[in-house]
């Protein structure tokens, strides 16, 4: 089996490469869900890459290199209780966390995306938690013919917060290494989501952070496990 993908440039991590979650998401789609992708190198923007099967593995290469590789997975952590929208609505980042933004223009996080553009997530920590959480609302912009939101934009939400969960302690430059998604309910556009963030630990240059989506009412819509590396 070979297909082909092309990241749009909307879906933007860095400038110049796709966005881990969103791209982890385009690849585990072949797979289904839970799944865990790995990244090798940075997904391109506006180019065809190719999806190989190989085995139980599917690969994604451009040309003859590998950029990411997804299988099967078990994602089987438990999530910490959410907190309420209005919780969500008052956290925020620290003010300096925008200025020193390392991706402004990132599709899920980057202050500099508009409202209908980028999903803006500004996960901040809920006070007397552990964790950082955000308010979403998906538009759209973002849905299949049915009005159910893609799985990959879902695994791009679960991106981003556990790099804010990381930022809660110190800002860091990191890029996503590894992501575990199970999405167990899907949201339809308009529906109001609750992101949520928290580190689990970090070993060297490796940072690993749990997300989770949630409805307005509590109900788990999706989770994921991530390492992240830390940029030298």
């Amino acid at each position: 089996m070979n297909e082909h993908i092309i990241i749009n440039r909307r879906f933007c991590g860095p400038p110049t490469s796709g966005n881990g979650g969103y791209s982890c998401g385009m690849l585990a789609n072949f797979v289904g869900y839970p799944a865990e992708v790995r990244l090798l190198s940075p997904p391109p923007l506006e180019v065809p890459l190719t999806v190989k099967q190989e085995g139980y593995h599917y690969l994604l290469l451009r040309g003859e290199e590998l950029v990411a590789r997804a299988t099967a997975a078990t994602v089987d952590m438990e999530v910490p209780d959410p907190p309420t929208m209005d919780e969500a609505r008052q956290a925020a980042p620290k003010p300096e966390i925008f200025d020193r933004h390392a991706f402004p223009g990132c599709f899920v996080c980057g202050p500099q995306r508009e409202p209908g553009d980028g999903l803006r997530i500004f996960a901040g920590p809920v006070p007397g938690r552990n964790y950082v959480a955000a308010p979403w609302i998906p538009d759209s912009s973002l849905t299949d013919s049915n009005g159910i939101v893609r799985d990959e934009i879902i695994c791009a939400a679960l991106d981003c917060p556990g790099a804010w969960a990381v930022f809660a302690e110190k800002l860091r430059v990191i890029v996503l290494g590894t992501l575990a998604v199970d999405i167990i309910h899907r949201m339809r556009a308009g529906d109001p989501c609750i992101v949520v963030g928290w580190k689990i630990g970090e070993e060297g240059r490796k940072l690993y952070a749990g997300t989770a989506v949630f409805s307005a009412t509590g109900e788990l819509y999706a989770r994921a496990r991530a390492t992240w590396i830390e940029l030298k």
